[in-house]
Parts: structure tokens; C-alpha cells; sequence
């Protein structure tokens, strides 16, 4: 199992187990009891946590042994356990992890007191300790060491030297403690601390405990180009806050999980929790890593034999839909959003889409319950528009309401009814909409969703199994050039390109100046980009965009709105900054998606009709 280990590491990321101690001290343990004790004392309890960790999906849970050294169990007058603690450690972790065949990593934490030159702790005192510590998880049968929450790099080193000494065939992870500037304690930085550890000959190197994911994410991206070892990463829930007298981790399992997908984009191979996460956390993260797991499967098709499935070729984009021919043919493309209602009468909006066909509207671009209201099911719009009313139906599909077994399944439901047009979002968070505790799923996000149609495509299942005839998706995605972290945006952009994106929308462009820069730093992905636009209908509206939405909408535009004395005015405004707006980009991109607020389809009319005045224009 230890040689496996690092096996098992270079093919994909394991999900590690959260916390143990605050999980304890949650469950009513004091904290001026010995938590390493409890492996004698309450074996089941110590037990019961690790079984909890890995029914929530983890695939390596940790000892419960972090203050097993003989400094730390002194202060309780358990100096002399040290071994029977750990031994015990061990074998509860693997009692537990027996039925799952996962691993199980000894934990090792710092000794508690400062070593020579800041202590009076000599070296020798120190991997003495190590030692003791490191012998009795490898005789309890341990398949790695976790070496975890070090502030001190000469601290680490002895520890490491101990492993080598009594345990050399144990692999090492050797995960350092960071404050908000991505420092050790010891005021070590990354570029400092990276290269050392792997000087050192351990096996994976990373980050746990301090601080929460934003500032951990910071560190790994630095530490990423200056080793090629395996990277670890397992923060706290965030920084506690006092509560009642409590400090309490407020980060919430789905912003966990957001920041897991994060930390395996930039380069982690180990995820986990820290402080303040629970069985709850590791679930959604769980979750979330199905997304590197699908984007392993869809971007490379391994042939081991015969009887393994292959792939089929996907049918050519200009063969899968009316849009997609338009795409392949470098023409400008419309669409129109058409919002479902939030009853069962249709009328409107197909008087609408048949409006908006005679006027030369390519497609209707038809969301998915947005800002998470609930409305009708927009699968079943698209359908009902493609029959009734003759025009292509572009699908939102959005990740928030289904697991990936649902995913797949409507999918394979709407390719079969003849709906080939998506665009993959992940979908607004339920707390937006009207139903604020309705439970999310978010099993992928959108790069995971593209990953999944793609697969699709070419005939394959998540899991690669054989599905007969290939989808024939064109397959559409989600672009805000006007985003604050716009590093970040170009960043997934470019994982959804890699997953399989074929043309992209974007929010409401207000600004030329951002979506020119965005245009300009993904030049060399070569997908379409339609570019959103937005007849405001009044300056309460453009306030809304700015502030609440948080979409770029300069103050030339704020004030054009305000001098609007009447609603109509407002309206007529907000249509002739729309028509500008899309006449300045026409040149720029390869279509446009024009949403009709209030349902006015006619004022989205409207705004098109600047193609046609531009193209006279041009052609005089």
C-alpha cells in the first residue's frame, strides 16, 4: 500500500478527510482533554469520525495522533503511552478504512515547544521524539506519513529525518502552516520553503490549517511552478470568528468544495479540510472532484484492448443544428432570450418567438429558472418552441438542481427530442431566488457540465461506457468580460475551451473597452464569442445591472438613463444605447444575444434593426 500511494496520487487527486479535533470538541469533548488519548479511552468515538469521513466520499483519512508525541501527551502525564497511542491510532484509522480499501496516513504534528536556536530543545531531543512517534505508526501498520500544520522549517526538517531513520519505506507529505502573507512562522516564504522541503526528499509538499482557501490558493499557485512534486492542500473552514463565546468556522461546505476545484486547477493532487470542516464539507467537495475525475476521462480516450470502449467521432459542427452551421460558417448569428413562465401559458412567449422568427431571430436563447426563481421547466419550452413555432431553441443547462446522474439524463432526453443548442452554466446559488433554502447540488460546475457533453458527443457515458450514437450538442458556454478577477474568468474560460466549449456568450457588454480586452486575451482559442446585449428599461434598471448583478455599466450610461423624463423615454434610451452597443461590437464577434426585459420582444427588434441600418450604411 505505501509504493501505491504515490501510484494512485500521479493518476489523479485524493480527497483527504477534515478535521479532527474541532470535529471532537463539536461532538462534546472538552478541550482540556488529551484528543490522542481518546484513542484508548473512546475507541469507538475515534472510530465512528473516521467511518463518518469516508462515507462523505474521502479517500485517506489521517490518525487521530496529531499531538502524539511525548512533549505533548507530558502536559496530560501520558509521556510514557506514546507508543500505545498511536499504535492504537493506527489500527482504529484502518478498522475504519478495512471495508473501503483506502489509505490511511499517520499524522504527525510539531512537538508543541521552540527547538535550538530559538528553544532549549536540542535537534537530537527532537527527532528523538519523531522517532518514538514515527515507529509506533509504522508498527500500527500506517501507509504514509502526514506531516501537518509545521510553522518551523528546522522543526519539519527533524521530523523528516526521523521518518527516513525508522520508517524509510512510509512516502511523506510534509504540509507547512502559512499566515495571510503565505509565510511560515518561522517567516519562510514559498519560493524559501517549496524548494527546501523537496531538497529534503519528501514525497508531496503542501499547506494546511491558519488560514482559510483564498489565501492558501495564493500560496499553492506560487509553490506550483518551483517544484514538480505532488502539491497538498487542506485549509481551515475559514478564520474562526467569535460567536456566543465560540469560535466558529463559517465557511460553508459549497464554498469549500468551489475552492477544491480550485486548488486541483492549480496543480493539487491532495484535497482536504482542516480546522472546522466536518463529514458535510468532505461530502461537497466529494462532489465537486467529480469534476477532475470527468475532465480525466473526456480529454484523453485510452485504449488498453478491444473490448474497451472507444469513442466515436462527433458529428461536425455544421452538421448538429441550423446555429451551429451558422458558427462553422463564420456568419453573424441572433438569438433572443426568452425567459419560461412561472406558470403553465405558454401564449406569450410563443407569440413572441414567432415574432421574433419573422423578423430574421436565428434561435431563442431560453434560461434555466434564473437568479433561481422557479418556473416552468426551460427543456420543456425548448421543445415546445422547436414544434410550435419552427425556430431552434438554445438550452441554458445549468448545474445547480441535478447530481450527475440527472445531468446525463436530461441530456440524453433532449438530444433524443431533437434540442441541440446548449449553453453550459453553473446556475445562480438557490439563496438568490425565491426559495433561499432549497439545497443546491452543484455536483460540477460548468467545466465539468462541458466535459460531460462533450463526452456525449462521441458517444461515451461519464463513466466512458459506450452509449451507441453520439449526441450532437453544439455545445455553448458562459463569458464575463466585465468580471473583477478577470485573471480568473480567462482562466476557466480556458478550461472550458480545453473541456470542449464551441462558442461562448457573454453577460451584457456596457463597456467596449472590457470586452475588447477580454476578445484580446482569448484571441488565441478561436471559438465564436456572441456578445450579450441589453435594452435597458430604466436607470433603476442600470443601477440593478451595476450594483446587484455586478455588470460593468459605465456612468456615461448611468446618466444617459437618468435624463429620461418619462418611463417611455427611458425605454426608448435604453434601446438606443442597446443599438449602439451592437453596432460597435458587430466587427468585433460572431453574433449577438439580445434579452427582451419585461418581455418586450419587440423592443429586442429593435435593437437588431441597427444591423440592418448599419449594414445600408456600410454598403452606401
Amino acid at each position: 500500500m505505501p509504493g501505491k500511494f504515490l501510484e494512485a496520487l500521479a493518476k489523479s487527486p485524493l480527497l483527504c478527510d477534515g478535521a479532527m479535533g474541532t470535529y471532537l470538541y463539536a461532538k462534546g469533548i472538552f478541550i482540556n482533554r488529551c484528543y490522542d488519548e481518546l484513542n484508548l479511552s473512546q475507541p469507538e468515538l475515534i472510530r465512528g469520525i473516521h467511518h463518518e469521513y469516508l462515507q462523505a466520499g474521502a479517500e485517506l483519512i489521517e490518525t487521530n495522533t496529531f499531538g502524539g508525541n511525548s512533549f505533548r501527551l507530558a502536559r496530560h502525564g501520558l509521556s510514557s503511552q506514546v507508543g500505545e497511542i498511536n499504535r492504537a491510532g493506527a489500527q482504529l484509522a484502518h478498522q475504519a478504512a478495512k471495508s473501503f480499501d483506502l489509505w490511511v496516513a499517520g499524522s504527525v504534528g510539531p512537538l508543541g515547544i521552540r527547538i535550538e536556536p530559538l528553544g532549549k530543545t536540542s535537534f537530537e531531543e527532537a527527532r528523538n521524539a519523531f522517532r518514538e512517534q514515527i515507529a509506533a505508526l509504522a508498527e500500527g501498520g500506517v501507509d504514509l506519513l502526514m506531516m501537518e500544520t509545521f510553522g518551523y522549517l528546522e522543526e519539519l526538517h527533524q521530523a523528516i529525518l526521523a521518518a527516513r531513520e525508522v520508517a524509510p519505506h512510509l512516502p511523506i507529505v510534509a504540509q507547512v502552516t502559512i499566515d495571510e502573507d503565505g509565510n511560515c512562522l518561522d517567516g519562510s516564504t514559498p519560493e524559501t520553503f517549496t524548494p527546501r522541503l523537496e531538497e529534503w526528499g519528501v514525497d508531496v509538499i503542501g499547506c494546511n490549517c491558519s488560514v482559510g482557501p483564498v489565501d492558501m490558493l495564493d500560496v499553492i499557485e506560487r509553490m506550483r511552478p518551483l517544484t514538480s512534486l505532488p502539491l497538498a492542500a487542506q485549509p481551515n473552514a475559514g478564520i474562526p470568528r467569535s460567536v456566543e463565546g465560540r469560535n466558529i468556522y463559517l465557511c460553508s461546505p459549497e464554498y469549500m468544495a468551489s475552492y477544491a476545484r480550485k486548488f486541483v486547477a492549480a496543480g493539487a493532487r491532495l484535497v482536504g479540510g482542516c480546522c472546522g470542516t466536518t463529514p458535510e464539507h468532505i461530502h461537497t467537495m466529494k462532489s465537486v472532484l467529480r469534476v477532475g475525475e470527468a475532465r480525466t476521462r473526456t480529454s484523453v480516450v485510452k485504449v488498453k484492448g478491444p473490448s474497451e470502449p472507444q469513442a466515436v467521432a462527433a458529428v461536425a459542427l455544421a452538421g448538429r443544428s441550423r446555429l451551429g452551421a451558422k458558427l462553422a460558417a463564420g456568419e453573424f448569428a441572433t438569438m433572443v432570450e426568452i425567459v419560461p413562465p412561472k406558470g403553465i401559458d405558454i401564449q406569450k412567449e410563443i407569440d413572441g418567438a414567432k415574432f421574433l422568427k419573422s423578423v430574421g431571430v436565428d434561435a431563442i436563447n431560453i434560461p434555466d429558472s434564473p437568479r433561481a426563481s422557479a418556473r416552468m421547466s426551460n427543456q420543456a419550452l425548448s421543445l415546445l418552441m422547436q414544434e410550435q413555432v419552427g425556430i431552434e431553441a438554445v438550452l441554458h443547462y445549468t448545474c445547480r438542481d441535478r447530481n450527475v446522474l440527472g445531468i446525463q439524463s436530461d441530456l440524453l432526453g433532449a438530444a433524443a427530442m431533437g434540442i441541440h443548442n446548449l449553453i453550459c452554466i453553473t446556475g445562480d446559488p438557490p439563496k438568490m431566488g425565491n426559495y433561499p433554502d432549497a439545497t443546491a447540488v452543484f455536483d460540477v460546475d460548468a467545466i465539468g457540465l462541458v466535459n460531460i457533453v462533450h463526452n456525449l458527443n462521441r458517444g461515451q457515458d461519464i463513466g466512458g461506457n459506450s452509449i451507441g450514437t453520439g449526441t450532437a450538442f453544439v455545445v455553448g458556454v458562459g463569458a464575463n468580460p466585465g468580471v473583477a478577477n478577470l485573471d480568473e474568468e480567462i482562466r476557466r474560460f480556458e478550461y472550458k475551451v480545453e473541456a470542449g466549449a464551441e462558442y461562448a456568450v457573454t453577460q451584457p457588454v456596457f463597456d467596449l473597452s472590457l470586452l475588447e480586452n477580454f476578445l484580446r486575451r482569448i484571441a488565441h482559442h478561436k471559438i465564436p464569442v456572441l456578445a450579450g446585449i441589453w435594452p435597458l428599461v430604466s436607470v433603476r434598471n442600470a443601477e440593478f445591472m451595476k450594483n446587484e448583478l455586478r455588470v460593468s455599466v459605465p456612468d456615461s450610461i448611468l446618466e444617459r438613463m437618468a435624463r429620461a423624463a418619462t418611463p417611455e423615454a427611458a425605454r426608448e434610451e435604453g434601446i438606443q444605447i442597446a443599438r449602439e452597443m451592437l453596432v460597435a461590437v458587430r466587427d468585433m464577434v460572431q453574433g449577438t444575444q439580445i434579452s427582451a426585459p419585461q418581455g418586450r420582444y419587440s423592443s429586442a427588434a429593435d435593437v437588431l434593426e441597427a444591423l440592418g441600418t448599419a449594414r445600408k450604411l456600410s454598403d452606401s
